[in-house]
Parts: C-alpha cells; sequence; structure tokens
C-alpha cells in the first residue's frame, strides 16, 4: 500500500482595486484598502498589489475608466494573478463587465466579507444567517453566476451554498430564502426564551469594531476560553456568561465585531445576534487604540448602535492594546527621526481621549496591564444597575 498525498492548499494572489472619489480622498482610500488587504488574508488570499483611480464617483458600466482597467489586465496577465478585488459593492453588471475586461474572477468587498463569513460559521445558527445572506446577495446576480459556472473550482469568494443550489432557478432559491427565514425566526424565539429565562441579571455586551481583542477580554472576565484569533471576524456566534465581580453576578455577552460597509444583507441576518446588544443594560465599547485609524473605527461603531437603536445606552469605552501604542516625540529643532515610545497610563488619562466618554478605561487585556481598575469600574456600573433594579439588596454593597 502506497503513501496517502496531501496536497497544501496554494494561497490565491490577488490585486486589491478602490475609487478615490473627491469625498474620501487618497488617504481614506488607503486605509480602506489596508482593511481590505487584512480581510483577504483572513480569507486566505495573498494581496499583491494594489490599484487607485480618481473619479468623481465609479463607473455604473465598469467601475473604473477603460484606461485603468486596461493597466490593471496587462498587470494581471503579466503577473498571472487570479483575483481581483474590488474595495466596494459592484452590481451584476459591474462585476460582469469587470471579469470580462480583467480576465481573472472579481470579487467586491460584500462577497469577500460573505466568503469569511461562511468559513467561520460553525453553529447551525450562524450557518444559517450566513447562507440566508450569501442567497440574498446572489438573487440579482443570478443571470452572472450561470454564466461562469463552467470556471468555479473553489477558492475565495467560493464558499458559498453550493454549485446545486446557484444552478436552480429563482424560484427554488427564493423558496430556500424563504425557508431560512423561518429557520432564523424559530431559532430567534429559541433565543429570547433563553434570555427571559436567565432572569433580571445586570446585562453586559462587548461591541466593536472586528479584532479590537473583545474576545480575550471576555476569557480574561470570564475565566473561560473563548476563541481568539488575530483574523477579521473570527468570533461570529454571540457567547453569553454568567460572570461575578465582586459579590455581583451578570451577564456577559461577545457579539460579531462591526467594520465599514459591512454588507446589509449580513447586518438583516445577523440581526438576532445583535438582539444582545439591543437587551443589555452597559455596552463595553472596546477600542483598539494600537490602530492608527481606531478613531474611524469608533464612528462606525457608534453609527451602527444608532442604527440598531442603543445610542443611549451606558457605555464604557475600553481602550485595549496599550501595550502596542506608542507616543511619536518630535522636538521642533531637532532634524533627527522622531521617536516612538509607550505612554503612563497617568499621560494617558490627560489625553482627549479619556475624556471622549464619561466612563474610559486604558487596559491592555493581553499583558492585564490596568485590569484590576477595569474591574473596578465595571463592578461600580453594575453596582449601580443593580442597585437601581433590586432597591432591597443595597445591603449587599
Amino acid at each position: 500500500m502506497g503513501d496517502f498525498i496531501t496536497y497544501e492548499k496554494i494561497p490565491e494572489r490577488a490585486v486589491l482595486i478602490a475609487v478615490a472619489s473627491k469625498q474620501q480622498g487618497r488617504e481614506r482610500t488607503e486605509e480602506y484598502l489596508d482593511e481590505l488587504a487584512f480581510l483577504l488574508e483572513t480569507a486566505g488570499g495573498i494581496p499583491v498589489a494594489r490599484f487607485v483611480q480618481a473619479m468623481d464617483h465609479p463607473s455604473s458600466v465598469t467601475y473604473l475608466g477603460s484606461g485603468k482597467l486596461e493597466e490593471i489586465h496587462q498587470y494581471i496577465k503579466a503577473e498571472n494573478i487570479e483575483i481581483a478585488v474590488i474595495d466596494d459593492e459592484l452590481s451584476a453588471t459591474q462585476a460582469r463587465n469587470m471579469e470580462q475586461a480583467l480576465e481573472c474572477r472579481v470579487l467586491d468587498r460584500t462577497s469577500l466579507i460573505l466568503d469569511i463569513f461562511a468559513s467561520n460559521a460553525h453553529t447551525a445558527h450562524a450557518k444559517a444567517q450566513v447562507e440566508l445572506a450569501q442567497y440574498q446577495y446572489l438573487l440579482p446576480r443570478l443571470t452572472r453566476m450561470w454564466t461562469h459556472l463552467e470556471r468555479q473550482r473553489g477558492g475565495i469568494g467560493m464558499r458559498g451554498p453550493g454549485e446545486t443550489q446557484i444552478e436552480t432557478d429563482r424560484r427554488l432559491i427564493l423558496d430556500r430564502i424563504a425557508l431560512l427565514k423561518e429557520k432564523l425566526k424559530e431559532i430567534d424565539m429559541q433565543k429570547t426564551v433563553q434570555r427571559k429565562n436567565r432572569g433580571k441579571l445586570v446585562r453586559v455586551a462587548l461591541v466593536g469594531y472586528t479584532n479590537v481583542g473583545k474576545s480575550t477580554i471576555m476569557n480574561l472576565l470570564s475565566k473561560s476560553e473563548v476563541y481568539t484569533e488575530n483574523k477579521l471576524f473570527a468570533t461570529l456566534d454571540t457567547t453569553v456568561r454568567k460572570v461575578v465581580v465582586e459579590n455581583l453576578p451578570f451577564l456577559l455577552s461577545d457579539t460579531v465585531g462591526f467594520i465599514r460597509k459591512l454588507p446589509h444583507h449580513l447586518v438583516e441576518s445577523f440581526k438576532s445576534t445583535l438582539d444582545e446588544v439591543r437587551e443589555s443594560d452597559i455596552l463595553l465599547h472596546v477600542v483598539d487604540i494600537s490602530h492608527p485609524d481606531f478613531e474611524a473605527q469608533m464612528e462606525v461603531v457608534n453609527q451602527t448602535l444608532a442604527e440598531l437603536g442603543c445610542a443611549d445606552k451606558k457605555t464604557i469605552v475600553v481602550f485595549n492594546k496599550t501595550d502596542a501604542y506608542t507616543w511619536e516625540e518630535k522636538d521642533p529643532d531637532d532634524l533627527t527621526p522622531p521617536t516612538k515610545r509607550n505612554v503612563s497610563y497617568e499621560e494617558l488619562k490627560k489625553t482627549w481621549m479619556a475624556k471622549m466618554n464619561e466612563n474610559c478605561i486604558f487596559i491592555s487585556a493581553k499583558n492585564r496591564d490596568n485590569y484590576q481598575e477595569f474591574r473596578d469600574l465595571l463592578y461600580k456600573e453594575i453596582r449601580d444597575m443593580h442597585a437601581i433594579r433590586y432597591p432591597y439588596d443595597n445591603f449587599l454593597y
């Protein structure tokens, strides 16, 4: 008997493409492309090059101008690139025309995010939510999918509901969408009952941009082992743990991370997961302070919370990853490059960041830096909420 031969999957190489509009600007476009590159790496691809065209707005027919398309086409042919990834959601017409012009597979930002969600969905609930979002995304693009079926060989953007479903007609897909919605409605009812059965414990929800360290904080507070990894959307399913700080029990939930341009289909499909946020008493808004664009990430989270009707909830802003945050010092009379150094907590408390919210705390969940002060602040807020809910239990404090 011979040995089994195992084949390693070769990562697919891709170019990243974006339009720098007047509203968005070149600098912000580059930041978006940095995030798109991280999304691609999370999906298992390799970003090889990026192309940006300055335009008032993308072309409704080909997304880019003909000259830029030809430039990218020549690069793709010369470098044997398999995928072109676009930092916007494409219409069926745009996607079809770009594939014809570039002669490679074209993925938009939405399909890339859906692919990552598909690979990270493990429970029946998460799988049903992702599958629903995939079908809703595919429905207006059926003609294009049928045209290119013979070219599908798996890979990034192809982890979907399966070829057999894609080959079926619009009616069957609509039937499947209806079935998934009914299935999710049943799961939602079960989860609503579960939430009611938890009693009137104070509920705390971890919210924030994707990959800011929510699951690490969850592990610290609950002493549980929630999956953590330096990838976008490592957590899809909401994890709820009963936690006791000092003498007070409360429920702590970890939720899916937010991101810029989060596909509408996903927001709709994951509404039940976000119910944990809606029904919480206190939000822990976790921020990666070491990220160069953390203010924009905070804005994305705040906008999403506002859309969920949660903007007025009691919130503690947790600036995480202080161990990776450095302060750039530059003497105006010194011609040498600026030096970077770590900043003390006393210095951080005097910054504008500390004044962004009534309750702010700076921690490193990874190194447990300032962890006790974080627990004390959390305890105070839960105690105050508990005192309102159970006024007769005040002797506990």
